[in-house]
């Protein structure tokens, strides 16, 4: 595939860094035009989302160097390829922070959250499978071996040297399978917007539609790095999925405590303006 998307003199630009760029941009956007339309502050939510952003990138770059401090203080200039090292351990850990952080930002700003995760569901889905799209070119979670007419070949030893993609090997694109359900996925939360009953229902729908689409592709991944678990039943991922279609299970059938109320058609019966709201009751 294509790690390098383009070159500008002794520039590189990395196709996964541009493409996952690309897709926090529409996210983002994405994100705001949802806030709006559920009656929620964009700019609390665009707050929340570029505070998520610098806090994953900052902090999986600081655990990178930390885990390869001894190979720092030997090479120094390779720091400066950092940016360009993908691994899936360390995507979960930065992305960990990242909700920790927006949890402590949502909590202090008393932004209410059930109904702050259904803003973010949808651009979630969209960024992700951005995010795989650009993992696809790069090399990074590469699948297993397959005979299969579109399977996938990494030439550019690039992919190797920043994702560990094996060279000439026919492998799974198992990135763009999991790019299309991710993107199916936004758009089926993006239809659910008018039907929901109560605040968490886009955000369960979101985590259960993901728990089973990355359980699902990581029989297709290659198990590298990816942690065995149950001498090797499972892989750490599928562990994760697991979790989370439990999660999105719970915000689903949790039905009596977060009912909406449409304050908006209730303003207008009283001959009143009033922006639209949600509300909860016991």
């Amino acid at each position: 595939m294509h790690p390098v998307l383009f070159h500008i003199g002794a520039l590189v630009i990395p196709s996964y860094g541009a493409v996952a760029a690309l897709g926090l941009l529409i996210a983002l956007m994405l994100a705001v035009r949802i806030a709006k339309k559920i009656g929620i502050d964009p700019n609390r939510i665009w707050n929340l989302c570029i505070l998520m952003l610098f806090t994953a990138l900052i902090g999986s770059r600081l655990l990178l160097v930390i885990a390869n401090w001894k190979v720092l203080h030997n090479h120094p200039l390779w720091i400066l390829s950092i940016a360009t090292v993908h691994h899936p351990l360390l995507a979960a850990i930065a992305a960990l922070i990242a909700l920790v952080v927006a949890a402590v930002y949502a909590g202090l700003h008393r932004m209410e959250p059930r109904s702050t995760a259904d803003v973010l569901a949808a651009p979630l889905a969209l960024g992700l499978a951005f995010e795989q799209a650009g993992a696809l070119l790069a090399g990074s979670g590469y699948g297993t071996g397959t005979g299969l007419s579109w399977a996938v070949i990494y030439t550019d030893p690039l992919a190797a040297r920043w994702s560990d993609a094996p060279l000439g090997i026919p492998v799974h694109p198992v990135q763009a399978y999991a790019a299309i359900c991710f993107f199916l996925i936004s758009i089926g939360v993006l239809l659910w917007i008018p039907h929901r009953h109560q605040n968490g229902d886009l955000a369960g729908l979101f985590l259960f539609a993901i728990g089973i689409v990355l359980y699902v592709t990581e029989f297709w991944r290659d198990p590298i790095g990816r942690g065995a678990v149950l001498n090797g039943i499972l892989k750490g991922p599928q562990i994760a999925a697991i979790i989370l279609v439990l999660g999105g299970a719970a915000l689903l059938l949790d039905r009596p405590k977060q009912h909406l109320v449409n304050i908006a058609a209730h303003a207008a019966s009283e001959g009143t303006s009033t922006a639209p709201s949600e509300s909860t009751h016991a």
